[in-house]
């Protein structure tokens, strides 16, 4: 990967594309070149994404591989799809030699099966073309896919003079060097080395005696949120990776690790909004409608199902109708209780922070219900009774129900994210359109029940 060049707080404006693409359309090859090396490749790579494709494409094409290698990875994903799309398997491979292995193995991961082996048969370097195939190898999700081959390690019966000429060597092929790993002959990793130690300690003395036997791992097979987890917890930089012999494999470095938090997020926020598949604001309409139209239509089905509750009881409900008039109090209240609790829990199981018993956690809400709903019921008592004009008993009955619903609407907010998590489904299904849905028919129901119960209607 290229060095970080100094460049000025980066803006893209109109004036900015039509340089570029009047550069591109007169063919300036040399000036426009020139333009583009001002900026940065994350810089470029913004720009290229609001471009037509072709202009991309000539673009990609004129600049040196060391760019254009960093550039494709900063693309959004789609455009750089559709980017790949218009270059030969000779010219992927060229571009990808210059990235890490971990970068070029996801690259590659995006292509179709047949042009995936065109590209790596096309890739010269012979070692790189095996690291890459070995990291394809792993399944997705895994600390194995994620994880880069290059990395700094040293032998404990090296001295420190030899270890310095070694490190020297093979830092060459690192972008950044986080850590420098200490191994057996048999490649075991038994440590880490610490750059000052390293730096003060006497020429002839052995890595035996001056390394660090505490270091943390994580094993190939690892799943990347556990991966995440840990390096989050203790604030690493970079992580490496063993297999079950305890054999050094690779690193996995923080700025992937950011990548892997940020599709979790997009995907916990879609599925929190009711959104089943991944997509984006640009995809087309039918993939858009698939990814919707689910819990579009669970929650409508929940709205017939309150709808038919509200029918059953209106025959019996000609004294009181004004009863009809705080369902929407009722539903809406409900709905926002749930998602609370069940954000809070969803997020709290994201974090591993969710501690102790379920019942202790239930108890708890139920607490935080019973407080919130006493406020609430406070508030809508008065203004139901000299508002609405209804009598004391039946708002009365109104906040008795209310409190009841919020109480309720906590509880399954709370329990529904905890019992998805123990039975392996992602628990951020539990907020959004479920809970609301959910707590729409039970809110529903429980009120009807208890106006039932205290008016004798």
């Amino acid at each position: 990967m290229s060095e970080d060049k100094n460049h000025i707080q980066f803006e893209l404006t109109d004036e900015l594309l039509e340089k570029v693409e009047s550069l591109v359309s007169y063919k300036k090859n040399k000036e426009l070149k020139a333009y583009m090396d001002e900026f940065h490749y994350a810089d470029i790579a913004e720009i290229l994404d609001e471009l037509e494709l072709e202009d991309s494409v000539y673009i990609i094409k004129l600049l040196d591989s060391e760019t254009t290698s960093d550039v494709l990875m900063e693309m959004d994903e789609d455009n750089r799809e559709k980017v790949l799309q218009n270059l030969s398997a000779k010219e992927i491979a060229e571009e990808i030699q210059e990235l890490d292995t971990d970068d070029a193995a996801d690259i590659i991961a995006e292509l179709p099966e047949e042009r995936r082996h065109a590209v790596i048969s096309s890739i010269e370097d012979e070692e790189h073309k095996a690291v890459i195939k070995e990291l394809l190898a792993y399944e997705d999700d895994t600390a194995g896919s994620l994880m880069a081959k290059e990395l700094v390690k040293v032998y404990e019966t090296w001295t420190v003079a030899g270890c310095l000429r070694r490190i020297r060597a093979q830092a060459k092929d690192v972008t950044r060097v986080h850590s420098i790993y200490v191994v057996t002959k048999q490649e075991k990793l038994i440590g880490r080395l610490s750059l000052k130690d390293l730096i003060v300690a006497k020429s002839d003395q052995k890595i035996s005696d001056i390394f660090i036997s505490s270091v943390d791992y994580v094993f190939v097979e690892d799943d990347v949120e556990e991966v995440a987890r840990i390096m989050a917890k203790y604030d690493l930089e970079a992580i490496p990776v063993v297999d079950e012999e305890k054999t050094l494999l690779g690193r996995i470095t923080i700025d992937d690790i950011v990548d892997v938090l940020k599709e979790e997020a997009d995907k916990d926020y879609q599925l929190a909004a009711g959104i089943t598949n991944d997509v984006e604001a640009d995809d087309s309409i039918f993939e858009l409608t698939r990814a919707r139209l689910p819990w579009l239509l669970i929650g409508m089905f929940g709205g017939l199902g309150a709808a038919t509750i509200i029918t059953g009881f209106q025959n019996v409900m000609q004294d009181y109708v004004i009863l009809l008039s705080f369902v929407p109090l009722i539903q809406a209240t409900a709905g926002n209780v749930g998602v609370q609790s069940s954000a809070i829990v969803v997020q709290g199981l994201a974090n591993d922070t969710i501690k102790g018993e379920v019942i202790t956690r239930l108890i708890k809400e139920f607490l935080l219900g019973l407080v919130n709903g006493l406020a609430i019921a406070l508030v809508v008592l008065p203004v139901s009774h000299f508002l609405f004009k209804t009598p004391y008993l039946v708002s009365a009955t109104i906040c008795i129900a209310l409190i009841t619903v919020i109480v309720i609407a906590a509880l399954i907010g709370t329990f529904i994210p905890i019992f998805l998590d123990k039975r392996g489904v992602d628990p951020a299904v539990a907020t959004g359109p479920f809970i609301t849905t959910s707590n729409d028919i039970f809110g529903i129901l429980i009120y009807f029940v208890i106006a039932k119960a205290i008016l004798g209607f």
